[in-house]
This record gives C-alpha cells, sequence and structure tokens, in this order.
C-alpha cells in the first residue's frame, strides 16, 4: 500500500476512506493481486494440484449437517489422508470444499474475513441468501483458474434465522448457484454419495439420524469412488461433521463421529451394500 506510512504506526488512507462493505471489493481495488482468481498461469503450464473430493450435505428438524472425507488426491496417488474440508462460515453457516485443495481453503479464509468485514461495517449479519450470493462473487471471479483446471466447487450450509430452517447450495465452477431441497453432495464421489442419502433420507430426521446418514453416505462414496476416503479404522482418521441449528454452528468431536464411523463400519461387515431402505 502507501509507501509513506511503513513505520510510522499509521494506517494507509485507503483504511481509512468510506467504501464498500465488501472485503472483495476493498481487495480489488487496492491490491487485486491478492486475489485468488486473479493470479494466472504461465501460457500453456499445466499444474497437478492435490484434490479435495466428497462433501455431503442434508437437512433434518431444525438445522443442517454438513460433512466431508478426509482424502486429497493428486492424479492416482494419495496426497494426504487427514484432509478438513468443512469450515465455519460464521456462526450460522459452513462451507465444504471440493475441487484444487490449496485455492479452495484460501478462498474460504477470504469467505471467512468477508462476512466478518461486512457485519463490522454494518454491525449486523448478512442473511443466508446473502452469504449464498457472496460465495457465488468469489466463485464466479475464480473462472479463469478454473479453465486452467484449477477449479473450487464448494458446498454451503447455514441455518437461516429468518424462516428458522436449515438450507443447502450448490454450486458449479461458473458461480452457478442451486439451493437443494432435502440433501446434496460435490466432488467426485458425489453421484454415489448421493444416490445412498435418496434411500435412507425423510423429512423428519432427527439431528443424530442425519450425521448416521451422511457418514453412511460418505462409506457408500468411499466404496465406488477410488478419490473418497473412507473411515479408516487403523489411523483413526474418520470424516469432519458438523451441525448448524438455531444454536449456531458446531463441529462433531473426534469421539461422536468415531462412535457413528465404528458402528457403521461393524454393520457393514453383516451388510457390505449398506442398510436397506424400507419396503413401503
Amino acid at each position: 500500500m502507501e509507501a509513506n506510512t511503513r513505520g510510522t504506526g499509521r494506517l494507509p488512507a485507503a483504511f481509512l476512506t468510506p467504501g464498500s462493505s465488501s472485503f472483495i471489493d476493498f481487495l480489488a481495488d487496492h491490491q487485486p493481486e491478492l486475489l485468488p482468481g486473479r493470479r494466472g498461469l504461465p501460457e500453456g503450464v499445466m499444474v497437478e494440484a492435490p484434490h479435495g473430493t466428497t462433501i455431503v450435505a442434508a437437512v433434518f428438524d431444525g438445522g443442517v449437517v454438513i460433512a466431508g472425507d478426509r482424502r486429497a488426491t493428486m492424479g492416482n496417488v494419495i496426497a494426504q489422508r487427514d484432509m478438513e474440508k468443512v469450515f465455519p462460515a460464521d456462526e450460522f453457516s459452513a462451507v465444504g470444499i471440493a475441487g484444487t485443495a490449496g485455492l479452495a481453503i484460501e478462498m474460504v479464509r477470504l469467505f471467512q474475513l468477508e462476512l466478518e468485514h461486512y457485519e463490522k461495517i454494518e454491525g449486523t449479519t448478512l442473511s443466508l441468501e446473502g452469504k449464498a450470493n457472496r460465495l457465488t462473487t468469489m466463485i464466479r471471479g475464480n473462472l479463469g483458474m478454473a479453465m486452467q483446471g484449477l477449479a473450487v466447487v464448494p458446498l454451503f450450509a447455514g441455518y437461516d434465522l429468518d424462516r428458522g430452517r436449515g438450507r443447502i447450495f450448490n454450486y458449479d465452477v461458473t458461480g452457478g448457484r442451486s439451493e437443494e431441497r432435502g440433501f446434496t453432495a460435490t466432488g467426485s464421489g458425489s453421484v454415489f454419495a448421493r444416490g445412498s442419502m435418496k434411500k435412507l433420507f425423510r423429512e423428519d430426521l432427527t439431528a443424530d439420524q442425519a450425521v448416521t446418514m451422511v457418514v453412511q453416505a460418505l462409506y457408500d462414496a468411499a466404496d465406488d469412488d477410488s478419490a473418497t476416503g473412507g473411515p479408516d479404522l487403523a489411523r483413526k482418521i474418520f470424516p469432519i461433521v458438523s451441525l448448524i441449528t438455531e444454536d449456531g454452528f458446531r463441529r462433531l468431536t473426534e469421539a461422536e463421529v468415531t462412535e457413528v464411523a465404528v458402528a457403521i463400519t461393524d454393520e457393514r461387515l453383516a451388510r457390505p451394500n449398506g442398510p436397506q431402505a424400507p419396503l413401503i
């Protein structure tokens, strides 16, 4: 920023000038090179980077659950076995990331800062719809990188204080957004995860039942998709699972997720293809 303020303890004029409540707009005006989507690759260069895979989410009576497996892949190699892919966006929302891992994590951090900046400037929080729109703008800004193979495809979930229920938003690489009813998944194992949840979902699920369902879905995704990591009993690596209700965001403890994952694994010893959907 302004060199003449360095070492003086004074903020540059840019920080003292009234403007937009969007931190992304502030960066775009003053240091656009810090935005993830403004960094291009040299022409003709393809980068092989670690990718995060499957994220699932489902609404239940009183909120929404969002969960992710822990595997990151780079081509046909497992790049990381214990990656975290589900993060709180603010007190009442969360983001799960699939796609290029480094860019995705940077985008989540910028999104967290965007929501915090808005709240400080405006003195109130954005609506859940407003948060979803801000994330759309950020994904669209990364389109150039996505066209070079560095795509970020998040899943956004939160508790809508105005409507009194959980909501889920899915995105594509262009920033296209759709609100999902009931449940959804994104990432390489999403087709298998959605198929699993389709058998198990009900409108009146409790929080505990929803947690079991999404862990079942990740198990099924890992069973058919090599890029999705299932429960790793030997290394004690299990999915990240978070609940969002009117009380706010809560990440389940390692002990809570372990109990669910071990119970599902034990059940699969007797029924490898998963629980049967009830016949009506």
